[in-house]
């Protein structure tokens, strides 16, 4: 097997799209990651917003394989694979390389709070040395507002001190531009991308990789655009008009509304169903939701046809 490049671009953390007894429905996540990869998108399955920690390891094994038997392009797949136990941080990882995913994005283990740099390295390490496999490619990510437990520039500099092929990349969903700024100063070549498209502009004019964005969901089309362009003349006016669009989604519970957004421009009703703890938006909110997208011209290019298939 050849191994993986270092990944760069838009990708999304997809929704997950689940059946009227809350199992996952492999069919549907098929058809949605075979439009995003349409619209130039790449696949953070099983991040924050695809509710990725309501999953179960087998639940996500098996969504792996099936976005991997539907013909879906490994090289533009970045499942999240971190968890609280080590074994399954491991079982997950490991089968995710061995079905060819070229990146996997890796929570910290975030139950325990207040953990030493040394803890953190440790669990990463642990993980690492017991896939033992060379193509394993970890992008670590770091979301202190959700985890709570953050990676730091030092932790960073140490596992890529002893991991250097393996520890690639970053996501930074901090929020905190200076946080993001420091990865790009501090270590050249190191794959950073931003946890939201707020930030797509200045990373790539630092020298970063692109974004993973939950509103890369349902505008993937428009974020790319300002990847592949961002040395334009009209990158500013893109990047305030992504902005625009993002601030009237995050007037809503975002994984609601995304699924809400999802289901009504595909004509899925289906797509608006979350697992709990989350709910679905109220009528009036998926009414002012639709609102503030249609007022925007907002559409989704495809998506209804892409569904059908």
């Amino acid at each position: 097997m050849t191994q993986p490049e270092k990944m760069s671009g838009v990708l999304s953390p997809v929704v997950t799209p689940f059946k009227k007894d809350l199992s996952p429905d492999a069919n549907r996540l098929v058809r949605q990651c075979r439009w995003l990869l349409s619209q130039n998108c790449g696949l953070a399955v099983f991040g924050t917003n695809s509710e990725g920690n309501s999953l179960s390891v087998e639940e996500k094994i098996e969504l792996i394989d099936a976005l991997v038997d539907g013909g879906l392009d490994t090289g533009r797949m970045m499942p999240g694979t971190g968890a609280c136990a080590i074994p399954d941080a491991v079982r997950l990882t490991a089968h995710a390389v061995a079905r060819g995913c070229a990146g996997v994005l890796m929570l910290p283990p975030f139950y325990y709070k207040g953990v030493s740099d040394e803890g953190l390295y440790r669990g990463y390490a642990e993980v690492i040395e017991r896939v033992g496999d060379a193509n394993l490619r970890i992008y670590l990510y770091h979301i202190p507002p959700v985890a709570q437990v953050p990676i730091t520039l030092t932790l960073i500099e140490r596992l890529l001190k002893d991991f250097p092929d393996t520890v690639v990349g970053i996501k930074d969903s901090s929020g905190d531009w200076d946080n993001t700024s420091a990865m790009l100063r501090e270590f050249p070549g190191f794959a950073v991308f931003a946890g939201s498209e707020t930030f797509l502009l200045a990373n790539m004019r630092g020298g970063g990789a692109g974004c993973i964005s939950a509103t890369a969901n349902i505008n993937p089309a428009a974020i790319h655009a300002l990847y592949a362009d961002w040395q334009s003349d009209g990158a500013d006016a893109m990047q305030a008009k992504l902005d625009d669009l993002r601030g009237a989604v995050q007037k809503f519970p975002m994984i609601p509304a995304l699924k809400a957004a999802v289901a009504h421009y595909s004509g899925d009703a289906d797509w608006a169903r979350v697992r709990p703890p989350l709910v679905e938006l109220t009528a009036d909110q998926k009414t002012g939701l639709i609102a503030e997208l249609e007022k925007r011209g907002f559409t989704m290019p495809g998506l209804a046809e892409a569904e059908t298939v």
